[in-house]
């Protein structure tokens, strides 16, 4: 079980994070304070180092400068404590595919230490409430990628982390099962739990988180609450003005059918 931290404001902090591939610098610095007990969209055009930042605060990739704090624990030097406290589902991570869903769950909760009537019992209530019941003795392989997705997901919440941080969590996920995510994630914050989300639907930002974090070019460019990010317009129109337009609006006129 997670090593109980005593109640911090703030449930994880990105100080600094730092991460270069070659000549590229992916994340320059990033600094973020994110609540506990908050919805926390993270939005940024493809490429401005969203994933590379998330892995980053979840212990997927090591920063070349920086520290992440989860609830007053440095993830980095003590990854012991602050691992169990985390849950994550990243985007395009490749998973135990050739196991069913059923074994793929129990086999993140015995992962995690719990008990296996625990793990039996978690996974039973996972799979009802996202619509995977009937792909429970199905090979992952198998699934279509909205179901990998509830999957990973299920996978992430079986140890009843602290802090859920998602990448892009509703990607090809069908509006039944996007609901049920919803209800899931909105529940998990209600009761205390933070959620740091990533997402390029600014709607969905905007319908459910409650702070936002707009990143381009590996920096920060504005954070906040929803309502100081919007800065009195709707939230794509803020983040078009902040991260730009597309440079080369030509007009493709050999398109047109007449």
């Amino acid at each position: 079980m997670p090593d109980i931290q005593p109640a911090s404001a703030s449930a994880l902090s990105l100080r600094g994070l730092t991460r270069r591939f070659g000549a590229t610098v992916a994340v320059a610095g990033i600094d973020l304070e994110i609540p506990s007990g908050s919805f926390y969209g993270v939005v940024g055009p493809n490429g401005a180092g969203k994933t590379t930042a998330l892995s980053m605060a979840t212990g997927l990739l090591e920063p070349d400068a920086g520290a992440v704090i989860v609830h007053g624990v440095d993830l980095w030097a003590d990854p012991e404590r602050a691992k169990p406290m985390l849950g994550v589902l990243p985007d395009g991570l490749h998973t135990f595919d050739r196991l069913t869903g059923a074994e793929l769950i129990s086999y993140a909760g015995l992962l995690r230490g719990l008990p296996r009537e625990v793990v039996r019992e978690r996974r039973d209530d996972l799979l009802a409430a996202l619509d995977l019941r009937q792909a429970g003795s199905t090979l992952v392989t198998d699934y279509s990628a909205g179901m990998t997705k509830k999957i990973g997901l299920a996978c992430a919440l079986v140890h009843a982390p602290r802090v859920l941080v998602l990448d892009e969590p509703f990607e090809a996920v069908d509006p039944v099962s996007a609901g049920a995510i919803r209800r899931i994630l909105i529940s998990f914050v209600e009761s205390g739990g933070t959620v740091v989300m990533s997402s390029h639907v600014m709607a969905l930002v905007e319908r459910l988180c409650d702070h936002v974090a707009v990143v381009g070019s590996g920096r920060i460019l504005a954070d906040g609450t929803l309502e100081q990010v919007r800065a009195g317009v709707d939230l794509e129109e803020r983040f078009v003005g902040l991260v730009g337009d597309v440079e080369d609006g030509r007009d493709l006129a050999w398109l047109r059918q007449s």
